[in-house]
């Protein structure tokens, strides 16, 4: 084999397993219901430094947790569906920016929309890592006593939504999740 198609073969078989990797075959509403609460925090608001978003704030309520960075590519693809999301007022949703620069995240909001409730601050990655993230957009939703009842990894598109994450919100709203 020449040098130019080892590369092509080498390429190629990356990208088959990162696709694979970043693929969720796991149903939402098939998901085994995890007992893991996400971690106590509290971190500057990304608009407000001077206040907080705190871990105890998403309690008390099914709710969504979206993870992202204005590095993200994907996170900009799977931006408008979370303005959706947020129209459609079926839950509400947090952000958490994602080792990202303040004023940068700010003018992507300013610009694209801001879907989030409230959106914490996370520079360091610190929150991050301690929910698990491997890599951005993650979108996690939380039952009311804030125990994560599903990790979604990659973006969130219109199919997606309405045939399983939607079904899993309204599941738990009504069980009182």
């Amino acid at each position: 084999m020449n040098p130019k198609s080892y590369l092509i073969v080498v390429l190629l078989s990356a990208f088959v397993v990162a696709g694979l990797g970043l693929r969720n075959d796991e149903s939402p509403l098939s998901a085994a219901k995890s007992a893991k609460q996400i971690p106590s925090f509290s971190l500057p608001k990304l608009r407000f430094p001077e206040q907080s978003l705190a871990s105890s704030e998403v309690l008390g309520e099914i709710t969504l947790i979206n993870v992202w960075a204005t590095w993200c590519v994907p996170c900009r693809q799977e931006h408008g569906m979370l303005l959706q999301i947020a129209r459609s007022g079926e839950v509400s949703i947090y952000g958490l920016n994602y080792k990202d620069n303040r004023d940068d995240a700010i003018r992507w909001l300013d610009k694209l929309g801001d879907p989030f409730v409230s959106t914490g601050f996370d520079d360091s990655g610190r929150v991050g890592a301690e929910l698990g993230v491997y890599g951005v957009p993650e979108t996690y939703i939380l039952r009311s006593d804030g125990s994560i009842a599903y990790k979604h990894v990659g973006i969130i598109t219109d199919e997606g939504w309405a045939k399983s994450l939607l079904p899993l919100v309204r599941k738990l709203k009504e069980t009182r999740g």
